[in-house]
């Protein structure tokens, strides 16, 4: 016993560790296994999707389904991501299990049937839902519980899109904006990377992302690089204001909740007809093609008609892949007017908007890196911080705090609430 009370002396996070490292394996396990099945799920609806293009034609009915399953049974987690955020902020109530399951069915289903949408949300939602439940079983304290659940955004994000280390940090970064909570750092990190090799043992392929040419950094292209970040961060924060005065508008207008994304599916199905299929699902094609050809200048704003459409009616699955592709076209787009590589252009915009409409400058830098390697790392790192600077405290996430404002201009203007010390 005296020798146990000696090493925990002289090591007083071992014991930490060793807690930590149990928990996130477990919770790691769970998250990456779910995150597997989800994955290979929406590839089987896109390929029938695609494969079957009539049943697009029911999506509004497909959107009813959705909205009369969440209006019945599903108004205590209908709020998704803010929901995950709140509970951070302020852990009293748990969040049900049946968070997990509704999304995960509501995601195949907007995707199955042709919705503009993607997939973040869904991952995000069911590992909190997961690691909510392992926090009563371990008989977390409230401070461990806000831990748990900023592990498992870890895991969840780090598992789907096959990036460990972007993934941890966005569960510190995500939350508070200007700010991360250190002492979750080995959770979030833990859990993140056994998620994401749980998830890679089940086979499961992430979309690789090829930067043909990266220049040399000089004061020419960094300049060129900070007007990029520019129009990424006007555009992220376009994206967020929309969104949520979409949401807003259909809710005024629109009395009974089911009806919503009923009414949205009739607007995203007639937008098919008139411009064809290519800006529904995920985009994963048309983001692979943005690296590698020029492609229409205009991509990127029907994507984000397309999206704000779908999601602010009801569908579910999240932002932040339809961010890629608006973010990946647009600077396909820029590439006509700014001298840098269309290639680095897109994977400075898929990154940079998303950073933006999020708020998580250091996750999105890590990101890049992790997708399209170190040689991008000073230009993708630029346009991701002027981005979330130009974007302002807006945000896909309305639960969102500010921790530290941006800078002195936004801490004497910003209405928005500030996290207190």
């Amino acid at each position: 016993m005296l020798r146990l009370q000696s090493f925990n002396r002289a090591f007083p996070s071992s014991f930490y560790i060793i807690k930590w490292l149990g928990i996130c394996a477990v919770l790691g396990s769970c998250v990456g296994s779910v995150s597997a099945f989800f994955l290979l799920s929406l590839e089987w609806a896109t390929d029938f999707r695609e494969s079957h293009w009539w049943i697009i034609g029911l999506l509004p009915l497909a959107g009813l389904l959705i909205g009369l399953l969440y209006y019945y049974y599903g108004k205590e987690v209908e709020s998704g991501n803010n929901l995950l955020i709140d509970t951070i902020h302020n852990p009293q109530k748990f969040i049900p299990f049946r968070m997990a399951p509704f999304v995960l069915l509501g995601t195949i289903t907007t995707h199955l049937f042709g919705g503009s949408a993607g997939r973040e949300g869904t991952a995000l939602q069911m590992a909190g839902a997961i690691g909510e439940q392992f926090s009563r079983r371990f008989r977390l304290n409230e401070y461990d519980r806000k831990i748990l659940l900023i592990s498992a955004i870890s895991a969840g994000f780090g598992s789907v899109f096959g990036t460990p280390l972007a993934g941890a940090i966005f569960g510190l970064e995500v939350f508070l904006i200007g700010r991360l909570k250190y002492d979750a750092i080995f959770p979030s990190f833990a859990s993140a990377i056994i998620a994401s090799l749980v998830t890679d043992s089940w086979q499961v392929k992430h979309t690789h992302y090829h930067i043909p040419f990266v220049p040399e950094t000089s004061v020419s292209t960094l300049f060129y690089a900070v007007l990029a970040g520019v129009a990424f961060g006007i555009v992220a924060a376009t994206f967020s204001k929309t969104i949520h005065f979409c949401s807003k508008l259909l809710k005024s207008k629109i009395a009974y909740p089911p009806l919503r994304p009923a009414i949205g599916g009739i607007v995203v199905v007639a937008g098919v007809w008139l411009v064809g299929t290519k800006y529904i699902g995920l985009g994963i094609p048309t983001i692979i093609e943005s690296f590698e050809k020029s492609l229409p200048p205009y991509d990127f704003a029907l994507k984000i008609l397309f999206t704000i459409v779908t999601l602010s009616a009801g569908y579910k699955g999240g932002e932040v892949t339809p961010l890629f592709f608006i973010g990946a076209t647009l600077g396909n787009a820029l590439s006509y007017f700014i001298p840098l590589p269309t290639g680095l252009l897109a994977g400075m915009g898929f990154v940079a908007v998303f950073a933006g409409a999020t708020n998580t400058p250091l996750a999105c830098m890590i990101m890049g890196i992790e997708l399209f390697g170190k040689d991008c790392g000073i230009f993708v790192a630029v346009a991701c911080v002027v981005s979330y600077l130009l974007s302002g405290h807006n945000s896909i996430y309305n639960a969102q705090v500010i921790g530290e404002p941006k800078n002195s201009i936004f801490a004497k203007s910003n209405g928005k609430k500030v996290h207190e010390k």
